[in-house]
This record gives structure tokens, C-alpha cells and sequence, in this order.
């Protein structure tokens, strides 16, 4: 078993979670017949976009709030590869912090449900001036205070 990208304090809320799924193109394999390893970049992006819409803290949640959320680090662990044409699924898991950042986790599935590769993004939040919040802005303070109280899942 893999460490935790993440540690994660014992009050903290459940990570909330979206799946999501697509089918390998043509466009996305390299010479050896894989889908490219860059391609697992937009993978994750796939798999937030989809989180984000279903709790209400998309880029245009929070753009709208004043809030911009660039990449900080990104990390993927390659496990098996995935072909042309093979359906996978893409799992991103919100974990809970109190700092001013969103911590998403990813697993990306084969059809057998074996494991292809997993990873973590670390987005910083900023207001619109790029400059670093702090502290929570108070958009994402809201949200997570909801989640605390079980009121998001």
C-alpha cells in the first residue's frame, strides 16, 4: 500500500469526491501505442472540473469571488499503462486543510479496475491582483465551514 499523499487531522470532514470517465484517443497515444504521460495532467483537470461543478467551488465559483487558483506542485505515480480506445475512470478527492490551498488527490482506473496511475495537485488560492491569500478568502472559508458541519457531501 502506497503512503497517503495527504495527512489528514482525525476531526476533519470526509474528502469529498467526483468521478469521472473517458475513452482514450487517438490524438492521445505516443510511439509505444500508451496514452502520452502528459496527458494525465488534463486527466486530473478532467476529474476537478468535474468536482468543482458539483460543489459549487469551480474556476467560475471562484473566479467569481474573487479567487484565482493556480497550480503549485503536481505529482503523478505511473502505475500501468492505458491503450487507444480503453476507458478509464478519473477520481478526484478533495481533501479537507484550514490553509489558504485546495488539495486534490487522483486515481485513474482501467476497465478491470486495476490501478493506472494515481497523484496530487496543490492549488494556491489568490485574489485577482495574484497576490497569495493568507488566510482562507472567505468564499472558501464558507465552503469549507459547510463541509465541516456536514452539510456538503
Amino acid at each position: 500500500m502506497n503512503k497517503p499523499y495527504f495527512k489528514t487531522a482525525k476531526d476533519a470532514p470526509e474528502p469529498l469526491r467526483a468521478i469521472v470517465k473517458t475513452i482514450t484517443r487517438f490524438e492521445e497515444i505516443d510511439s509505444m501505442g500508451i496514452a502520452w504521460h502528459g496527458r494525465f495532467a488534463s486527466y486530473f483537470e478532467d476529474a476537478r472540473v468535474s468536482l468543482g461543478e458539483k460543489y459549487k467551488i469551480s474556476y467560475f465559483d471562484l473566479f467569481n469571488n474573487g479567487i484565482l487558483a493556480p497550480l503549485k506542485k503536481i505529482h503523478i505515480d505511473f502505475k500501468k499503462p492505458v491503450f487507444f480506445r480503453e476507458e478509464i475512470s478519473i477520481e478526484c478527492i478533495l481533501h479537507y486543510t484550514e490553509a489558504s490551498k485546495i488539495s486534490t488527490e487522483y486515481i485513474i482506473k482501467k476497465q478491470d479496475n486495476t490501478i493506472a496511475a494515481t497523484g496530487y495537485v496543490i492549488q494556491m488560492l489568490l485574489n485577482l491582483k495574484y497576490e497569495l491569500f493568507l488566510t482562507q478568502p472567505e468564499y472558501y472559508k464558507n465552503f469549507c465551514k459547510m463541509w465541516e458541519k456536514g452539510k456538503i457531501k
